[in-house]
């Protein structure tokens, strides 16, 4: 009974391995969002003068800032809506208007270094209109107390 069973499979595959082997029927790829509807299509986007800043030394207690600067080098209006930190000892600035196409912002960070000791390497995620919908921007910093100077 099994020979049988597995003589009656294979014919069945052989049989269905006809001449279209390898073939897509066409109706099977029906994308609406095609790469010449993508084109016609305005977005924002962000780009950064920077993406990653440095604070360098610095004594435990300090608060350092810095201002990731940025472009709206697309064809409609880009809107931030969220920037993330990653720690609670980073404070965080950004525009709430939508930046228009060719316009700059600034998203301004302050780190507090109080509590922290050693390497840190923190981060933030921009939350915008924009493909890919999140940016991360990075900062870090060399935290030392006053004992070890």
């Amino acid at each position: 009974m099994k020979r049988v069973l597995y003589i009656a499979i294979l014919a069945v595959l052989m049989w269905s391995c006809g001449d279209d082997e390898g073939k897509i029927n066409a109706s099977l790829v029906n994308n609406p969002a095609s790469a010449t509807e993508a084109k016609n299509k305005k977005e924002p986007k962000i780009e950064f003068n920077v993406m990653e800043h440095d604070f360098g030394n610095m004594i435990q207690g300090e608060q350092v800032s810095f201002s990731y600067k940025f472009k709206n080098t697309g064809d409609a209006p880009l809107i931030i809506s969220a920037v993330e930190r990653t720690c609670g000892c980073t404070d965080i600035k950004f525009p709430k208007n939508p930046i228009k196409p060719g316009d700059e912002g600034v998203i301004k960070i302050t780190y507090d270094s109080k509590g922290h000791k050693g390497f840190q390497n923190k981060r933030v995620i921009v939350k915008a209109n924009t493909n890919p919908s999140e940016t991360i921007l990075k900062f870090k910093a060399r935290v030392e107390t006053i004992d070890s100077f």
